[in-house]
């Protein structure tokens, strides 16, 4: 019966079997000798070499797995490259679209400190800036940059409010520019000489319409107030009343159909004459059938004609204020009376000084308002 390997001892008689006791005959100078090896020894070199083999493999495994390692290890190192090469990239990204977002705000507030320079100031209600637009946000879902979209949107609810508040000023403006019988487009200077070097304009004004449409809106409006301001609306006298109308009447002198170019008012000899209105003293001395003149420049065309003087109190070229004694009541010229001539001229042309001296209260309020804003458009400036 074979015996079984499989038991211990069937595999320590099996080994014992593979390393039989030998002798090793040696033959030297005539004389045998032998060598025993004992089954022991072999099985002892067996199992050092045996052990050799193995450390020699677990060693080789060892390499095999260090260097699998370091190959994966490099692998996520490289992989951890790559995500960071991308979030970098994403970051610089989203750096340049706040960067865009904030260029944009600043370039467009830059814009608008310019407009409103430029046009003295127009005040808004409080809640403009608090007012949202349709657009709609970044998708990024950084708060910065929402923070900057959102300032962007408010800041361009802050220009439509600009420009409703303008656009209804202006129109309260050139109606009570109309209350006095003017036309507003002949006072906004479209007419007269204008020249200058030509200063290009870089900033975004240039290149957004919204803007542009803004400023041109603003300047017509502080052209439209300056005119409004320098309208005369103040009576030039005390007087309570006028003896002879603007138009056409019989001449005092020698009954003649006649036209007279302004109103007469009467008062005592010596009375104080008032400036109707702001403006540059242009003339001051004697003309054909007036007497002694005084004529005041408002600007924008306007000027006020004050005759039949006794005496004067400005010099040409000063700067007089509204309600500003300027010359003293008489009856030189062509006169029948001791009394003031009152004329209004557009142009050059002379137009009804009724319109002027009767103003609305409201219409006056407006013109009050345009002068105030003028003024601290001024003082700022």
């Amino acid at each position: 019966m074979a015996s079984n390997k499989t038991t211990p001892g069937g595999v320590i008689a099996y080994l014992l079997s593979l390393a039989p006791e030998r002798e090793i005959f040696l033959r030297t100078g005539g004389q045998v000798r032998f060598l025993r090896i004992s089954t022991r020894f072999q099985l002892t070199v067996a199992a050092i070499i045996a052990a050799v083999v193995l450390l020699w493999a677990a060693g080789t495994l060892a390499m095999a797995w260090s260097q699998a390692s370091l190959l994966l290890e490099r692998s996520h190192v490289a992989q951890d490259r790559a995500a960071v090469t991308s979030r970098e990239a994403q970051v610089n990204a989203y750096k340049r679209t706040v960067d865009d977002i904030a260029r944009d705000i600043e370039q467009r507030q830059k814009a608008l400190e310019e407009i409103v320079r430029a046009s003295g100031g127009v005040p808004v209600t409080q809640d403009a800036g608090k007012r949202d637009t349709t657009g709609k946000p970044l998708s990024a879902a950084s708060p910065e940059a929402l923070r900057l979209d959102t300032l962007r949107r408010h800041q361009l609810a802050l220009e439509t409010q600009l420009a409703t508040v303008a656009q209804s000023r202006l129109a309260r403006v050139e109606k009570a520019i109309r209350s006095f019988g003017l036309n507003p487009a002949t006072l906004a200077g479209g007419a007269n000489g204008q020249g200058g070097p030509f200063i290009p304009v870089r900033s975004a004004i240039a290149v957004e319409p919204e803007l542009r449409d803004l400023a041109v809106l603003l300047t017509r409006l502080n052209a439209m107030e300056t005119a409004l301001a320098a309208i005369p609306s103040a009576r030039p006298t005390t007087a309570p009343m006028e003896t002879s109308s603007y138009g056409y009447r019989r001449d005092p002198f020698n009954g003649a159909l006649a036209f007279h170019s302004g109103v007469d008012f009467p008062g005592g000899y010596g009375q104080p004459i008032l400036a109707a209105a702001p403006g540059t003293v242009s003339y001051v001395g004697p003309r054909q059938g007036y007497g002694n003149v005084v004529e005041v420049d408002h600007g924008k065309g306007l000027m006020t004609r004050y005759a039949h003087l006794s005496g004067y109190g400005v010099r040409a070229g000063q700067g007089v204020k509204r309600g500003e004694a300027i010359a003293r009541m008489g009856s030189t010229g062509r006169s029948t009376g001791t009394h003031l001539h009152f004329e209004v001229r557009v142009n050059g042309a002379a137009v009804n000084p009724r319109p002027f001296l009767e103003a609305r209260q409201d219409v006056l309020e407006v013109q009050q308002l345009a002068k105030r804003r003028i003024a601290g458009g001024r003082n700022r400036g």
